[in-house]
């Protein structure tokens, strides 16, 4: 919980010009006193904001206003302050005592937090109605699916192991229905190696080609300025998804990447934690001296080899996205020889480009894709019920998880490796 106190406006309406609350929560708060005094300009309605810790002078605010404006105390409070901030302004005088001087002290930080249940329906929410990540349906260009205050309840009580589950199950149904993001999940924290994989594999169990797991939390830098935090992971991954995108491509694997913001792990990950955690796809993020702390996997939570590394899901979705939206003109078009050609055509030239940006395996366009959309995936019988087939194959390279090297010894004609 964090302290707060209200000044009571001049109005005699009983609602307060503002609240302060202390910046850091819990204890330490309620050691925070704030006295207002008025200035000698009383026509400008200005008074002065002194900040006391413990008793001791900290901050001082001169010539401050509850109007918007140059001296609006909000904001001044909000650009210097390291202890409070103001909130929920109402515009209205600051009712001071007879003496021109109210001082009053924060409360309540070290009152029991109170724990209210979240249900597992307020993260899922409702298509009809556009809440939760449900209402994410109606949006096409979403990518990627994370929900990082789901741990945030967890790990105060607001939601249960269930309801956890059901959630990032709820995740994996919704990028699974929409094929074209992919789910971020999160581990509880405070666990060791040996804990998530129990969790990986014992208590979720989750197969999904359409779903990641990242480990361990991270520290960040606390932006109200208190003390750094402990993070769940799935939103700096969602950056990193996003840059990678932006700088080489969904064909490279979103791994070997610093994390930016980050100042430490929950746990220093070994290698042999390492090697037993990303057999079971929990990709892992590790500190390397003199590189940084560094996203380390880059897997699915699918059983299914053939989508087991998450650049090719992201590369399909990519692609498959990119020709239903590039061919979405052939709607209503005379379905023929004419339209079969321009359409291969349109698609190969995608394709093409694809293949240049190094998306696509194989030394030729040939190797690496093929586009058909002829009479023979077009018969008779489907062009009466008005569709249009185009068959697309297409060969995504996929990362150098592993880097093998044969050293051998050479010494007088003779060899030795190992």
């Amino acid at each position: 919980p964090v302290a707060s106190a209200e000044l009571p406006s001049a109005d005699g309406e009983g609602k307060p010009a503002f609240v302060i609350r202390a910046l850091e929560s819990g204890a330490a708060g309620d050691n925070i006193t704030v006295e207002v005094a008025e200035t000698a300009d009383k026509a400008q309605e200005t008074f002065k904001i002194t900040v006391k810790q413990n008793g001791q002078v900290k901050e001082t605010y001169d010539n401050v206003s509850t109007k918007r404006g140059p001296n609006y105390v909000a904001t001044a409070v909000k650009q210097q302050s390291k202890l409070i901030t103001v909130e929920d302004v109402k515009g209205a005088q600051v009712a001071l005592s007879p003496t021109g001087t109210t001082e009053i002290a924060l409360h309540g930080g070290n009152a029991p937090a109170m724990s209210r249940a979240i249900s597992a329906d307020k993260y899922i929410g409702s298509t009809a109605d556009r809440s939760g990540f449900s209402g994410l349906e109606s949006i096409d260009e979403v990518t990627m699916l994370a929900v990082p205050d789901l741990m945030s309840a967890y790990e105060a009580g607001a939601i249960d192991d269930d309801g956890l589950k059901a959630v990032q199950l709820a995740m994996i149904a919704h990028c699974e229905l929409m094929s074209d993001r992919v789910a971020i999940l999160d581990t509880p924290p405070n666990l060791n190696a040996q804990k998530v994989k129990d969790w990986r594999n014992d208590v979720t169990g989750y197969d999904s080609k359409y779903a990641t797991m990242y480990w361990p939390w991270v520290k960040v830098m606390n932006p109200s300025g208190g003390q750094p935090l402990m993070m769940p992971p799935s939103g700096h991954i969602a950056g990193i998804w996003a840059r990678n995108d932006a700088t080489r491509g969904v064909h490279k694997a979103p791994a070997n990447e610093v994390a930016r913001g980050v100042i430490s792990l929950e746990t220093n990950i070994t290698k042999g934690e390492h090697d037993q955690l990303n057999p079971i796809a929990v990709n892992c993020i590790r500190s390397f001296p003199g590189q940084g702390i560094r996203v380390w996997g880059a897997r699915t939570l699918t059983s299914d080899p053939e989508w087991r590394y998450l650049n090719v899901r992201r590369l399909f979705n990519y692609v498959e996205e990119s020709i239903l939206l590039g061919t979405s003109w052939v709607v209503f078009e005379p379905n023929d020889y004419r339209l079969w050609d321009s359409v291969s055509r349109t698609v190969t030239m995608f394709l093409r480009t694809v293949w240049r940006d190094g998306a696509l395996f194989g030394r030729t366009p040939e190797e690496a894709f093929f586009v058909k959309c002829d009479e023979e995936n077009n018969p008779p019988e489907l062009r009466d019920q008005g569709i249009l087939t185009v068959e697309v194959g297409v060969a995504p390279v996929k990362p150098a998880e592993f880097v093998v090297f044969r050293i051998s010894q050479y010494s007088e004609g003779g060899s030795l490796s190992e």
